[in-house]
């Protein structure tokens, strides 16, 4: 396994915390300036999760049961880590780096492995 393999739950996490952020109403208004309206609000609660989930089946498939929910734990905590520091700063950078990492990690991982 390649230090690659790790990229795309990572980023993973980092778009999924990303979303539920901008599923606070204070977040999602800082971050894209507009007040935001209920339905959005759920939908990025909604997507967020779903990153989640991916991102622990996605370590499960690298790692055994038990070595796969600690790391993802670690790496939900290490993947919040940007994400103090932007969204206070850069909300917009924030915002738009959450799609294209994944994207960029999932062909790094097709392509390298």
């Amino acid at each position: 396994m390649t230090v690659i393999a790790v990229t795309l739950p990572l980023t993973l996490a980092y778009a999924g915390l990303t979303a539920l952020a901008l599923a606070m109403k204070r977040h999602h208004e800082a971050a894209l300036s507009a007040k935001p309206p209920a339905a959005r609000l759920r939908g990025f609660r909604i997507a967020g999760w779903v990153l989640i989930a991916l991102m622990v089946a996605s370590c499960l498939r690298l790692w055994p049961t038990g070595l796969a929910l600690s790391m993802a734990l670690g790496l939900v905590t290490l993947a919040g880590l940007p994400l103090v520091f932007l969204l206070p700063y850069r909300p917009r950078l924030m915002v738009r780096l959450a799609p294209i990492l994944p994207v960029l990690a999932l062909i790094a991982t097709l392509i390298l492995t």
